[in-house]
């Protein structure tokens, strides 16, 4: 009895608990609805439903689907001429060629060659192809082969290394699939991406992956096109894929796929593709002019590498700031039309914040000529703004046949104790050491020299890098007269601006 006694106890007791909570969750609940707006019923928090793999497979199958159509084979051939020796005749011993034949003939040799292509744009009857200008390179013949297997002869539009694009058109009345192009800069790491192409020749070839990173830039030492960032991804990208589509998952194209990070040429899981929104002027200015027009500035620039500028940030004020760094400017150029000089630190265009000079590069690109954009600019540590005027930037031979306008045509650094070891400089020399003179500049035709100390500007002692861009730009006088330490040897070395 006193053991069924004590259980009916627990026994209420567990049912009084119980009521408590009962109670206790009735109370909250009716509170989360006395704060619900009317109408509405407070319902309970739910986890966010995670996609099976059966829809995955469905989106990419949806994906592919859409994309395959507007992506193309490109097939081009190059006619190469080379020169073979002439076979010999077996009494070519006793008595030589015969007159007038000499030991080598001319051939032809036809290099083919295969990449991949998106199809943009349709005018009338004109289809627009944008691929790779690697992929045409100096084609003779190029044929374009559609996903339906029907094949146009293709004609070279426009192309452009310093992006590495270009443009094909081919002429057909039937309906051709045009594709959907999207926003590259809405891309986050880790979005999903299919890359689609040729490669190795197999046809309509479609692979997944994801956004590795964004914005990556070409090594300067590389050959590949530095006009452009990239999207790199790991979606398997191989020889054939060039020229193909990086599409998103709604079947839009965010990137033509371009070259790959490989050791051994092939898929190493390091694919680069151009943003699509960095082709879209491409495709106009091909269109109507047959070539792309970039803005130009008239400098040259460059990124403050401590290691090959030790201290200039600090001296110049520039400690955590970002931007480009002007060394030498074109006479006659926008920059010198505008007042920028040699020394100035370009930090924003138009607002836009620079990262470094690559990036001042394209940003400057991408200006129309005519323009008028707003620089912001970092001189002798005070913020100056400047409105420059752009004009359409030249072929670069022809900009590198205007170095006779390179003001000053040198590059200087501080006297460390690696300088002076590596120029075997004296250990209280003062003054700033020339690192390059670049040849044709007025420095050059002037006798200055890498390794040279340069002392005095005018009247000026120069004891760092500020005092020399500083005296240079501030001078009176057109005639700008430097004194030199080479070799033990004090001289005077003149410049007119």
């Amino acid at each position: 009895m006193r053991a069924r006694g004590s259980h009916f106890i627990i026994f209420v007791i567990i049912l009084f608990c119980l009521l408590i909570v009962s109670c206790r969750q009735a109370h909250t609940a009716g509170q989360a609805e006395e704060r619900a707006p009317a109408g509405s019923r407070a319902l309970p928090p739910t986890e966010p439903i995670a996609p099976t793999l059966e829809q995955i497979q469905y989106s990419f199958r949806q994906v592919a689907q859409k994309v395959l159509p507007v992506v193309v084979e490109i097939n081009v051939v190059e006619v190469i001429t080379q020169k073979i020796p002439r076979a010999q005749a077996p009494w070519d011993f006793f008595f030589g060629p015969p007159p007038g034949d000499s030991d080598s003939q001319e051939r032809e040799f036809r290099k083919p060659g295969l990449g991949s292509g998106v199809i943009v744009r349709k005018q009338g009857s004109k289809v627009y192809v944008l691929t790779n200008n690697h992929v045409v390179g100096e084609a003779d013949e190029i044929s374009v082969r559609l996903y339906d297997e029907r094949e146009f002869p293709g004609k070279l539009v426009g192309k452009d290394p310093r992006t590495d694009l270009a443009l094909v058109v081919f002429e057909t009345k039937q309906d051709v699939p045009i594709a959907l192009l999207g926003d590259s800069d809405a891309l986050q790491v880790g979005d999903l991406v299919l890359a689609v192409g040729n490669p190795f020749g197999f046809e309509s070839t479609v692979t997944s992956g994801i956004v590795s990173a964004l914005g990556r830039k070409a090594k300067a030492a590389s050959s590949i096109a530095k006009f452009t960032d990239y999207i790199q991804t790991d979606a398997a990208i191989n020889p054939g894929n060039s020229g193909g589509a990086l599409v998103n998952l709604r079947g839009e194209v965010i990137g033509l796929n371009t070259w790959i990070a490989s050791q051994t040429g092939s898929y190493m899981g390091l694919g680069f593709a151009v943003p699509i929104n960095n082709a879209r002027k491409a495709i106009d200015d091909f269109i109507s002019k047959g070539r792309v027009e970039y803005g130009w500035l008239g400098v040259q620039m460059g990124d403050l590498d401590p290691k090959l500028y030790p201290g200039f940030k600090e001296e110049f004020g520039l400690k955590g700031l970002i931007g480009a760094f002007v060394f030498n400017i074109f006479k006659g150029s926008p920059a010198y039309k505008a007042g920028i000089v040699p020394g100035d630190f370009i930090t924003k265009v138009n607002n836009q914040v620079i990262e470094d000079a690559d990036y001042l590069t394209q940003v400057v690109g991408n200006l129309s000529a005519g323009d008028s954009s707003q620089f912001e600019i970092i001189r002798e540590g005070s913020p100056v703004t400047l409105t420059v005027k752009i004009s359409i930037r030249k072929e670069e031979k022809e900009i590198t046949a205007q170095t006779k306008n390179l003001w000053p045509g040198m590059y200087v650094g501080e006297i460390t104790d690696e300088i002076k070891k590596h120029f075997q400089l004296p250990d209280r020399i003062k003054g700033v050491v020339i690192l390059f003179v670049l040849e044709g500049t007025p420095a050059a035709i002037a006798g200055f020299s890498q390794g040279d100390v340069i002392k005095k500007i005018n009247d000026m002692d120069i004891r760092n890098a500020v005092d020399f861009y500083a005296a240079l730009n501030n001078s009176k006088t057109k005639e700008i007269m430097m004194r030199i330490f080479r070799k033990d040897n004090e001289i005077l070395l003149g410049l007119i601006q």
